[in-house]
């Protein structure tokens, strides 16, 4: 029954949805046969044998979605036939998936559809149960039955009742007779009958606990998992369980965790934490029902230090007895425990932790004070650092900031409590206290878990921590500073990190700390304890100096040498100081230079010339002879130097030294490094089990790692990494102990050196190293195997890094029989490492025949190996050799090694070998690329079987498949996306793979399914249903494991590029199905920090946790839980897109969501009081003070559980809400038009987005985000609040509001910006957000908003406040940050005052402009800095007036430093002694932002426009010149337009100095030298004409400006446009670009005014080439008949040079007419249109035409051609059809008609007169429709009027004639006047008021037209009446004013 829709009873459209056949298309694959309600046993039938268990799932799949979306009615309809088929099922032997998936669609089928056959079926169930078959053939049978069960009850729960206890015996029956793989389904199927029952299942509680709780220690790791997963369901009604039996609950979780992995000790510390809350918080229904006696909280806690302390061993019996010492405590215990602990303190809940949190501290702190937990060293650090763990996983997660705060006092006062115990110890000179050294020694532990848990939690609140130190009654800094003394290293090293947290996270405490220590190190310079913590804090807080970008004063730098040198100078002066002097004075010396030797090299990289290399060889010599004496040493001054003797052997840079030192050769311990798995490849880490180290339990499970030391850093173990910076991940730095560092800094440096070493001594060593591991034996031979292999890598890698080989045959050789031999060790991390030699050997041999040896051993000793180390070893050997030579290197051996690891990878006897070779399997895929595409379908086949029969509890294995089926679906790559057959199946298989290991219980199968599917989406986008993946990843989201955490962001980060809507909306489909389900306070508020509540852990195991917040929400709440760098950076991104994507069409959603996140930031403020005020008050400023401010704002409900967001995320937020204003800057201007958003809303009151969401509705709102912001403690939230408010200032300034004309929306916020800015003016406000609060005040000032002086005051006083900080030369961070800081806040401070400077005298200039224009100038509009009503114009200026004596010496001081720093010593002489900004100009950085640039362009600018500065430039033409020089180079390096705009003004101010100065000399002149005949000749060119580059200030204009035209109009350059890869199309210029040209013309015009008349023969040629050019290319016809501004300035240009007065003296007029003569013919050319470019503006070229016949009459007169040419134009123009070009020429024709020379006027009225009247009479016929054409019309009429007027008195009668019956013909008769247009009647009026006023003009020639034509004279006389009549009516209505009628369309610019 395939596609039977009909027949498969459900609506069509419901199973459209469900399959989302939206995205997918048919397909003719088998599996779509698959696709039906009942299972096609037809299409079964017809399948192979090998391919019916893929079959059968996929129906499974595809039921499994049906079944949701399926009418009740239809499924009953046939629930009988799909009863049997899927009870049949059961007895198909199913395998793991299928059986579940079974399972679960037989109990949906009942749930939805009749029960009446569930007994039935259950009674089925049961029977094959109790089968006596234990064959392994029967076993699948028995598990799907037991998988049945299982679900039936999960689903129906106590509909089942009855029925329950004879299913729970018959379970339990079994479970004592199944195998492994058995008791674990049973005992899950067991927790799914009590999750369904509940309550109900109570009479078999104790039975179920009996059978299971044996099975808690059995030898299988999956059964543990599921025993534990069964007994944590249990504990929800079987009160027993933590009451009666909850000593031995937790003895058994004890021993549970003893040789356990990390699944089981993430279950077993899971049912332990929850037991044991459970036991002190009982939930309250179950208390109700049964009289139950509570644990107390000691009780509770004593068991969980019982397994802390003594492990699974045994019992304290009595609560106080000291437990003895002996014995080593499990460490996976210990490790289980701890999690156990995080468990149940996130289980109780956050405000439980707040409240219990001193006697919780008091009693984990105890923990790592107790001897069992410290018995050795290392020992104790295990022990400190799951201490940590469980403070910093609670601590850290669970409270918020205010919380945290409270937790670090009392961690404060614990420290300061240890510290008074242990001086009284070392006070105690009697010697009464007997454990007083033990005391210590306890002591230090405890101090090192407090302060590092204090230091991390300082760091994590930053500057938000600042009341901790402000307190005084707290005293952090004095109870820390104290440790300092403590007698023992660790802690002193604790109490330094700890400063150094401080410090970073209170930048303005680094400075005060430094001179502290530094002061007390001075005074008690004799005590060694003294010495040692103050030189360790000092060594930390440089180290901190990179974190705090503000630095610390330079002075500080030198103390701290000078403290260094005194205390190596006086070590030697006593034997009892001089270990902790030298030791200090070093240390001291390497934080400096964060920088000993090592830090040198590392850090100043720069510094190190062959000098002071040759310099540093004789240390290093010196280091090298030092080894030969250290065991002389160490025996005669005692065993105590052999820590320090350590430290200098790791200087070793011998190669026999490096090798004994990881041979083990004078080391009796067999200490391995740790740096094994890091060499080899990431991928392995399945087979290495390091992907562990990326778990969110890392910093606990490393120390059950098999490596020596492993997980046991400390920060004693090398006190220099107190300085170093922190490995990214870590927290803490933990340098490992100092015998495992050694032998790493050997093989790291064995590595480097070995590509150096001459092929006899590779020979040598690794012959040596054959020997060493033959000579060695047992544990000793593992040891220095890893170590030798370990280098050996290294040695590859380092070979591989230099492209060398490896050596001669000998040496590879050697190489080979090593390598090789470690293939086949017991230990699989020696195999893993050898097989990852072998690759890389390959990689640098490269050679064929070696790699086919390799590759041939490994083949022939897989076909006859039979042992599992054998095989592992060489099929991870194949997978290698292509990992490292790729698919053409191996291509050869590809068929071979496929075959034999598909071969292996069906092992099942044994899923090690299963696990090697599918991870090997996995990379030849992936190495193989195409090549691998034969070999697909066979390993996809493989790979679906393997995942549908390989038991769920080989993790591993499916660890592999998935990585396998990822490689295979990138080898398939974008084929994913056809529709042929084959590809078809493939894409089925690859989903249907995907679908299993994504319902796999293991996160890491989870998250390697999420991987696959991501990839499919980006190969195959339709086919991947994000309905069902989305909501899937959103579940993941709470995951408590971290990968999967990370592979579900990283998936939605690249879905939410591509769909962020459809991802939202399916997220949001998870909200709407919880408020579906009966799951009570399962859903998690959108901030919750983790895990917060015990509901919250049902939320995790449930999955809902979306609000109606969204998916943004919850990736909101996530980042204030989240630690993992890459992580974050992922949910950045993935919020980053779906806001790009989705905030302006959801614009109030995102506001809201920023602002719900912001509003913690009023919660955290405690600088002012809460007061309760209203929105509308909000709104008003009245009379508001600064400080009461938005105090309102952000109170939240108390009672809410969840943790407010924290600094970082409320940062993230405001950084959003920039991002928010300029997306919707780029969307719409609506968004900034309040008018326009208020009409839109009106029309839309209903419409939820889009339409009438604008930004500009949600102002007040974004005031108040931008308020929170930047009044909060967190500096950088303060700074992104100012860049927030900056942005909302400059957007929203000049936006109007309707309602009060004149005013903007803004000015109702004055006193809130006013609030907003005050708090960064303060004293300790640090430099940075000064500068950017200076920088909001000048925005703010010169927005021209501020129209309350009051107001305007307020800002203006922060800005004089800061300014008299500078003047007195106390920046705030004068003492406190380095001295770039200081100068950044004063450069700040000046800019903003220049700026504020520039908009007062703006204002103030505009004001005294404007009482002389008449109109307004529109082309200045952009220089308006708008109008302020209330504010007087001069109200600003007289503000800054007091301040400019101050400000100008300021403001040139700070020019002639920076000039000074900048210039290059040998050119100080030549340059300008005060041109300054010029300098900047010079030379400005790529990185320097653009402001700067256009700062100093707009300074220029500005000081040009004195009188004093134009004088000095013109004066010295080189300062000009060399101006424009440095404009032009600037252009060069700096594309925006806006700066070439700039330069643009600079250049013209510059040339209109030069005019100005020139033309006073020449009045000068022309006044002294009236009565002379000669007079100097002035002017660039002189006589001869000649311009000197380098000297002329025209010729570098002219350089400059072709450079912004060929920039902009590339064609303008013979060069560019003859350049083979210039492309000849004209685009029409952008505004910006149109304006820059314009400018250019405006310059270029200017130009010839500078020379003199030779001068001008020289440059015009050029100059009116390119204006013509520029006309032709620029005057291009538009719709609107707009004149674009290159057009209008090129005319201007054309005017202002032909009427050159000066350019037409005697001796250049041949020269001049030839040229104006030229330039007009050329513009005749460009005026004719051509089919190949846009046709021309006949407007603009005619009226160039016009002013050169106007302009230029008499070098134009007689020449025939011309003549002609202007002719035929204006002809052309008369005859247009566009009635707006008519208009223009007959203005312009009417210019030259009126010309007074008449030898240029008369041909043109003798030849185009008559065309003007035949046009004219035809408008009787044809009357105008519009009025333009009634415009052409009238200046038609004004042309022939001008011709009556201009005629002769005898020639009056006749021209007359042609006019007066041209105008009476417009007349209309009364019949048709009344239904004429209104054109019509204006036609009418217009002719007769003309004919009225003519008639009187010319009264005998009127009369004598009028009678030799009857009919006219009667029209007229009629219109004269009817027009009288209609005036008298008019007037007895209404009288009013006659206006006469006048064209409404006029020239935008008149040239004449």
């Amino acid at each position: 029954m395939v596609f039977d829709l009909g027949a498969s009873g459900f609506p069509f459209m419901e199973w459209v949805n469900v399959m989302c056949f939206a995205r997918c298309e048919f397909k003719t694959s088998v599996m779509e046969l698959a696709h039906s309600l009942l299972l096609n046993e037809e299409a079964l039938a017809q399948i192979t044998e090998a391919k019916r268990p893929v079959f059968i799932f996929e129906w499974l799949r595809f039921l499994d979605k049906v079944l949701v979306a399926a009418n009740k009615t239809d499924v009953k309809e046939k629930q009988k036939k799909l009863v049997e088929q899927l009870t049949g099922l059961i007895s198909s032997s199913p395998g793991p998936p299928t059986r579940k998936l079974l399972a679960k669609n037989l109990a949906a089928l009942y749930s939805i559809g009749d029960t009446f056959t569930v007994f039935q079926t259950l009674d089925k169930c049961n029977d094959i149960i109790r089968n006596k078959d234990d064959t392994a053939a029967y076993l699948p049978t028995k598990l799907a039955a037991v998988a049945c069960v299982g679900a039936f009850y999960e689903k129906m729960g106590r509909m089942l009742g009855s029925a329950f206890p004879e299913t729970v015996n018959n379970l339990l029956k079994s479970l004592r007779s199944a195998e492994s793989q058995g008791r674990s389904e049973i005992l899950m199927s067991l927790q799914k009958v009590l999750s369904g029952l509940g309550g109900a299942a109570a009479s078999c509680h104790r039975d179920i606990y009996k059978n299971a709780r044996s099975l808690l220690t059995d030898r299988s790791m999956a059964v543990r998992c599921a025993v534990a997963k069964c007994l944590l369901e249990l504990q929800n009604e079987a009160v027993f369980m933590w009451t009666a039996e909850l000593e031995n609950i937790a003895t058994l979780c004890f021993k549970a965790l003893e040789n356990s992995n990390y699944g089981v000790r993430v279950a077993v510390s899971k049912l332990l934490g929850t037991v044991m809350a459970t036991a002190l918080m009982p939930k309250q229904a179950t208390v109700m029902r049964q009289n139950v006696k509570r644990a107390t909280f000691d009780e509770v806690l004593e068991l969980m230090a019982t397994g802390f302390l003594r492990g699974g061993s045994g019992f304290l019996k009595s609560g106080g007895e000291m437990l003895k010492v002996g014995g080593s405590v499990n460490r996976e215990v210990r490790v289980g425990v701890t999690q156990a602990y995080v468990v149940f303190v996130t289980t109780l809940g956050g405000q439980w932790l707040e409240r219990s949190f001193a006697t919780f501290l008091s009693h984990v702190l105890d923990l790592v004070s107790h001897p069992r937990a410290t018995q050795t060293h290392v020992e104790a650090v295990y022990s400190r650092r799951c201490v940590s763990f469980i403070l910093r996983a609670t601590v850290g997660s669970l409270l918020g900031e205010k919380a945290q705060i409270a937790a670090a006092k009392e961690i404060c006062q614990a420290i300061g409590k240890q510290m008074k115990a242990v001086e009284a110890v070392v006070n105690d000179t009697s010697g009464e206290n007997k454990s007083g050294a033990a005391d210590i020694a306890a002591s230090q532990h405890v101090m090192v878990c407090a302060l590092q848990e204090l230091g991390s939690l300082v760091q994590s609140l930053n500057a938000t921590a600042s009341p901790l130190i402000q307190e005084a009654s707290i005293g952090l800094l004095e109870t820390v500073t104290s440790v300092l003394l403590h007698p023992s290293m660790a802690a002193r090293l604790a109490a330094a990190w700890c400063l150094r947290c401080v410090a970073v996270a209170l930048p303005f405490q680094l400075t005060p700390f430094l001179d502290r220590c530094a002061e007390r190190l001075n005074n008690l310079k004799t005590s060694p304890e003294a010495v040692s913590g103050y030189s360790f804090a000092m060594a930390a807080l440089l180290g901190g100096v990179h974190q705090c970008p503000l630095g610390i004063p330079h002075a500080k730098g030198k103390m701290v040498v000078s403290i260094a040198e005194d205390l190596l100078r006086t070590a030697a002066q006593n034997s009892r100081l001089s270990l902790q002097r030298t030791q200090a004075g070093w240390l001291l010396l390497g934080a400096l230079m964060t920088l000993a030797m090592r830090s040198f090299v590392a850090h100043c990289p720069e510094l190190l010339t062959e000098d002071v290399i040759r310099k540093l060889m004789t240390p290093i010599e010196c280091a090298m002879t030092m080894m030969s004496h250290i065991p002389s040493v160490i025996k005669a001054h005692g065993a105590h130097l052999k820590a320090s003797a350590a430290m200098v052997r790791s200087f070793n840079a011998l190669l026999r030294e490096l090798v004994a030192e990881f041979t083990l050769t004078d080391n009796s311990a067999n200490t391995t490094t740790s740096l094994l798995r890091s060499l080899c490849h990431y991928d392995d880490s399945v087979l290495l089990g390091s992907w562990l180290q990326e778990t969110d339990h890392k910093s606990i499970e490393d120390q059950l790692q098999p490596n020596s030391a492993s997980g046991s850093g400390a920060l004693e173990h090398d006190p220099s990494s107190i300085y170093l910076r922190i490995p990214a991940g870590e927290a803490v730095p933990g340098p490992l102990p100092l015998g495992v560092s050694v032998i790493d800094a050997s093989v790291a440096l064995f590595g480097v050196v070995f590509p150096h070493v001459s092929y006899k001594h590779r020979l040598q060593m690794l012959d040596h190293f054959a020997e060493c591991v033959k000579q060695a034996k047992g544990v000793r031979q593992q040891a220095v195997q890893l170590n030798i292999f370990t280098a050996v890598l290294s040695a590859l890698k380092g070979l591989a890094e230099n492209k060398s080989t490896l050596g001669p045959e000998e040496v590879r050789k050697s190489a080979l029989t090593l390598v090789m031999g470690a293939l086949d060790n017991p230990n699989p991390i020696l195999r893993c490492a050898a097989g990852e030699a072998l690759g890389r050997m390959a990689q640098v041999v490269g050679e064929a025949t070696f790699i086919a040896r390799m590759a041939q051993y490994s083949f022939d000793k897989l076909k006859s190996a039979r042992d599992v180390v054998s095989r592992t070893g060489h099929s991870l050997a194949l997978g290698c050799l292509h990992r490292y030579v790729g698919g053409i290197g191996s291509g050869q051996h590809l068929k071979t090694s496929v075959s034999i690891l598909l071969a292996l990878a069906q092992d099942g006897t044994s899923s090690e070998v299963q696990t090697w070779s599918l991870h090997s399997l996995a990379l030849i895929v992936d190495s193989s690329g195409p090549m691998y595409r034969g070999y697909v379908e066979p390993t996809l086949s493989l790979v679906l079987t393997l995942l549908l029969t390989v038991p769920p509890s080989h993790t591993e294995v499916h660890q592999c498949l998935g990585r396998c089926l990822g490689a295979i679906i990138t080898t398939v790559g974008p084929e994913l996306q056809g529709n042929g057959a084959t590809i078809s199946t493939i894409r089925s298989s690859c989903l249907v793979g995907c679908a299993i290991t994504q319902d796999h219980s293991d996160s890491l199968v989870q998250a390697a399914a999420i991987s696959c599917l991501q990839q499919l989406h980006m190969f195959a986008p339709r086919h991947v249903n994000l309905s069902s993946l989305v909501p899937s990843l959103c579940v993941h989201l709470c995951s408590s494991h971290l990968l999967l955490r990370r592979a579900a962001v990283a998936c939605l980060r690249q879905l939410a590029q591509r769909e962020a809507a459809e991802v939202c909306e399916y997220a949001m489909s998870l909200a709407k199905n919880a408020g579906d389900k009966e799951s009570s306070g399962a859903s998690v508020s959108p901030f919750a920090p983790g895990v917060s509540s015990r509901s919250d852990i049902h939320c995790r195991h449930q999955g809902v946790n979306i609000t109606e917040t969204g998916l943004e929400g919850l990736l909101f709440g996530m980042l204030d839980r989240e630690t993992d760098r890459k992580l974050c950076s992922d949910i950045h991104d993935t919020l980053g897109h779906m806001l790009s994507s989705l905030a302006v069409e959801k614009l109030s959603h995102w506001l809201m969501l920023c602002k719900d996140v912001l509003a913690a930031s009023s919660d955290m403020s405690t600088a002012t009081p809460l007061s309760s005020g209203k929105d509308e008050e909000f709104e008003k400023k009245d009379e508001m003070d600064d400080d009461t401010m938005f105090t309102t704002l952000g109170e939240e409900d108390k009672s809410k559980p969840f943790v407010a967001p924290r600094w970082a995320t409320r940062v993230f937020a405001a950084d959003c809400l920039c991002r928010i204003i300029n997306l919707c800057e780029n969307a719409d201007q609506a968004h900034f038009d309040l008018a326009m958003a208020r009409s839109a809303k009106l029309r839309n009151p209903t419409s939820k987005f889009k339409i009438n969401d604008l930004l500009v509705l949600h102002l007040s709102d974004l005031i108040r985000m931008a308020f929170m912001a930047a009044t909060d403690h967190s500096n950088q939230l303060r700074m992104a609040g100012l860049q927030a408010l900056e942005d909302i200032i400059k957007k929203f300034a000049s936006v109007p509001e309707p309602e009060f004309p004149g005013h903007v929306i803004l000015e109702q916020y004055q006193a809130n910006v006013g609030a907003a800015l005050r708090p960064a003016f303060s004293q300790d406000t640090p430099s940075d957000i000064i500068a950017k609060a200076c920088q909001v005040c000048s925005t703010w000032i010169g927005s021209g908003v501020v129209s309350d002086l009051s107001d305007l005051r307020r800002v203006h006083n922060l800005l004089v406040s800061s300014l008299d900080k500078v003047q007195a030369g106390k920046g705030s961070s004068s003492q406190l940050y380095r001295e770039s800081a200081t100068t950044m806040e004063k450069l700040a401070v000046l800019k903003a005052w220049a700026e504020v400077y520039v908009v007062a005298m703006n204002i103030k200039k505009e004001a005294e402009s404007k009482p002389k224009r008449a109109i307004k100038n529109t082309e200045d509009d952009d220089d308006d800095y708008g109008t302020i009503d209330e504010l007087p114009p001069d109200s600003l200026i007289t503000l800054v007036q007091p301040e400019l004596p101050t400000l100008s010496r300021l403001w040139l001081a700070a020019l002639k430093d920076y000039a000074l720093l900048t210039l290059p010593a040998e050119f100080a002489s030549q340059l300008p002694p005060d041109g300054v900004s010029i300098q900047f100009l010079c030379s400005p950085r790529p990185e320097e932002p653009v402001e700067h640039v256009t700062a100093c362009l707009q300074a220029l600018h500005t000081l040009l426009d004195s009188p004093y500065a134009r004088i000095h430039i013109a004066e010295d033409q080189l300062i000009g010149v060399e101006l424009l020089n440095v404009l032009h180079r600037l252009l060069l390096t700096w594309n925006p337009p806006s700066v070439q705009l700039l330069v643009t003004g600079v250049v013209q101010q510059i040339v209109r100095a030069a005019q100005d100065y020139l033309q006073e000399k020449r009045n000068t002149l022309n006044e002294d030298d009236t009565e002379k005949e000669s007079c100097p000749v002035l002017g660039e060119g002189g006589d001869s004409g000649g311009l000197i580059p380098g000297k002329s200030l025209v010729f570098a204009t002219m350089e400059l400006l072709m450079f912004i035209l060929v920039r902009h109009m590339p064609h303008l350059s013979t060069k560019m446009s003859d350049s083979p890869s210039h492309v000849a199309t004209k685009t029409r210029l952008s505004e910006e670009s149109a304006r820059l040209v314009a400018a250019t013309v405006t310059i270029l015009s200017d130009l010839p005014s500078l020379c003199s008349p030779a001068g001008c023969m020289t440059i015009l040629p050029t100059i009116l080439f390119l204006i013509a050019r520029i006309l032709k290319d620029t005057a291009i016809k538009s719709a609107d008949n707009q004149v674009p501004p290159p057009v209008s300035a090129a005319l201007q240009g054309i005017k202002s040079i032909v009427t050159l007065s000066m350019a037409k003296t005697e001796d250049t007029q041949k020269q001049w007419t030839a040229l104006i003569r030229s330039t007009l013919a050329c513009i005749l050319e460009y005026s004719q249109p051509e089919d190949t470019v846009p046709a021309p503006d006949e407007v603009s070229m005619l009226t160039a035409i016009a002013l050169f016949l106007w302009s230029a009459s008499s070098e134009i007169i007689g020449v025939q051609s011309l003549q002609n040419g202007c002719m035929n134009r204006f002809k052309n123009a008369l005859n247009s059809c566009d009635p707006w070009v008519q208009a223009k020429c007959y203005q312009l024709l009417l210019s030259v008609f009126q010309h007074s020379n008449r030898a240029l006027s008369t041909p043109y009225i003798h030849s185009l007169a008559p065309i003007v009247v035949e046009k004219l009479k035809a408008v009787e016929r044809n009357r105008p429709a519009s009025n333009t054409e009634l415009l052409a019309v009238q200046e038609g009429i004004k042309v022939l009027e001008t011709l009556v007027a201009l005629g002769e008195e005898q020639n009056r009668v006749q021209l007359l004639a042609l006019l007066v019956p041209t105008l009476i013909s417009y007349l209309l008769d009364e019949n048709s006047f009344a239904s004429a247009s209104t054109v019509s009647k204006d036609l009418h009026e217009f002719a007769l008021q003309n004919l009225m006023h003519i008639g009187p003009l010319y009264p005998h020639a009127f009369k004598t037209v009028m009678g030799a034509a009857p009919e006219l004279k009667v029209r007229l006389e009629t219109a004269v009446r009817a027009s009288q009549a209609s005036k008298a009516k008019a007037a007895a209505r209404q009288p009013a004013p006659t206006v006469h009628s006048a064209p409404t369309i006029k020239l935008k610019t008149s040239f004449f």
